[in-house]
């Protein structure tokens, strides 16, 4: 499919909610250890890692003119989509999204995510999917970019189990065509996003970049770890200079309709009923801070924020689910000075207020 290059609208949609700072976040270097990040890599670190409160701690290059390109992938996503607002509002950079607006969650919300930004003269939208390597190159043709932020992905565990060849063709064939565009046309600045379940099975808590053996067990993980390696790879062959982000739980305003805490709070204020995997007592989630939380006390939060109770499903082992996530920040904070500073519970009435606001209470 050819990639469409999408107009700005003539009045654009009101977007609700602001940035809010990302929960639990892996450097993983795709490159030799002993190099340390560029400062486009230090930039992009930070744009994940810090709050909108300390937004003017991100700004470390100088940006020649004319203004640099930047592609980002799968941009009119959650976490995306806050990427490009922030780099936008940094300035210096010509923002090229693609997004393919998957039916995985409803288009819409997508759109609406980057709506009000069509008007800004750096922003260029194409409707395209990174399976498709002629429309990547045209893109590629027309835009010259100095940098890629590869975020779109085929995401969710469940689904990559009935359906794990459509993980396959997005997550590793999409992913090696960005990297052969990217080796074509001269781009040495790669970012990869890929998820905390790579490291699977057999990982000691906290994770740590320095665990090098990965197991995953689901489809989806598997996906994306051999995107990783494709990274590393082409770092290896075409001095490509790839870096990996590997996301730990992430909430947030805009957060997709069907990641748990969104979907706590959701279930919570319909009054319906929240279906638990396990006991709720092993599956702890390190949400960026010095304490982990379990999963029972992770909905307890937006039960005590909305002032409501909730009845609990309880159902069994689910398959391909990691039984622990918990990250070790020590090298993003030695790196790049990352200190969390909002509690979980902070950031839960946060997330509650915008998810209320979307629902027009």
């Amino acid at each position: 499919m050819a990639a469409t290059s999408i107009p700005p609208p003539p009045s654009p949609k009101t977007i609700k909610g602001s940035i809010f700072p990302f929960r639990l976040h892996m450097l993983f270097p795709a490159t030799n250890p002993s190099r340390r990040p560029s400062p486009f890599s230090q930039t992009l670190f930070s744009y994940y890692l810090s709050p909108l409160a300390s937004m003017t701690i991100i700004t470390r290059i100088r940006i020649s003119k004319p203004r640099r390109a930047i592609l980002v992938t799968g941009g009119a996503g959650f976490i995306s989509s806050h990427l490009v607002e922030a780099l936008l509002a940094e300035g210096g950079w010509r923002v090229v999204v693609v997004d393919n607006f998957d039916e995985f969650y409803d288009p819409e919300i997508k759109r609406a995510n980057l709506a009000l930004h069509l008007l800004n003269p750096n922003l260029k939208l194409y409707e395209a999917d990174i399976e498709d390597l002629e429309a990547l190159q045209t893109i590629f043709t027309d835009n010259g970019f100095s940098a890629i932020v590869h975020l779109a992905a085929r995401a969710g565990v469940l689904p990559s189990l009935s359906q794990p060849n459509k993980y396959f063709d997005t997550n590793v064939n999409g992913t090696l065509n960005l990297l052969q565009c990217a080796r074509e046309f001269d781009v040495k600045q790669f970012l990869f996003g890929s998820p905390s379940s790579v490291y699977g099975l057999g990982a000691k808590a906290p994770f740590s970049e320095n665990y090098k053996s990965t197991q995953p067990i689901s489809p989806y993980a598997t996906s994306k770890s051999a995107g990783e390696l494709l990274c590393h790879t082409c770092s290896h062959l075409y001095d490509i200079r790839c870096i990996c982000l590997r996301f730990f739980p992430v909430y947030g305003p805009r957060q997709h309709p069907d990641l748990a805490i969104h979907k706590f709070t959701s279930l919570i204020h319909q009054g319906k009923p929240i279906p638990l995997f396990g006991d709720g007592s092993s599956r702890f989630f390190n949400l960026g801070e010095s304490q982990t939380i379990q999963l029972r006390d992770l909905i307890g939060a937006p039960e005590d924020t909305l002032g409501r109770k909730t009845r609990i499903d309880r159902k069994g082992e689910q398959a391909g689910d990691m039984p622990i996530t918990y990250a070790d920040i020590s090298k993003a904070g030695a790196m790049l000075g990352y200190k969390p500073k909002t509690q979980v519970q902070q950031g839960i009435v946060k997330l509650v207020a915008w998810y209320l606001s979307q629902c027009g209470a």
